[in-house]
């Protein structure tokens, strides 16, 4: 039974946003956004040497907000050109603490 509503769910999740996608006229950055916040912490994620920070991502407009802490500059300077390569990223706004 558990897996039959796990299924459910995943499905309506599916539907609804399929249908968010069909209905945007290009123009809704609130779902762009949302994509470009979880591809920049992939990315992040995804470097070896930033994959243990506390590094928090937010994008508004396509700006990237970056926050948290790293251990020194060059993994902050890191975090930054990992950021601005990724796509829909227009500038990246680092706020990182060097602790």
């Amino acid at each position: 039974m558990s897996k039959l509503k796990h299924r459910f769910a995943v499905a309506t999740a599916a539907a609804l946003l399929g249908l968010a996608g069909c209905a945007t006229s290009g123009g809704n950055t609130f779902f762009d956004d949302a994509a470009t916040t979880m591809r920049v912490k992939k990315a992040i994620y995804n470097d070896p040497s930033l994959k243990v920070m506390d590094i928090g991502v937010t994008t508004e407009a396509g700006v990237v907000d970056l926050t948290g802490t790293v251990k020194s500059k060059a993994e902050r300077t890191k975090a930054t050109a990992v950021a601005s390569k990724v796509e829909g990223v227009k500038r990246v706004k680092n706020d990182l603490k060097v602790e």
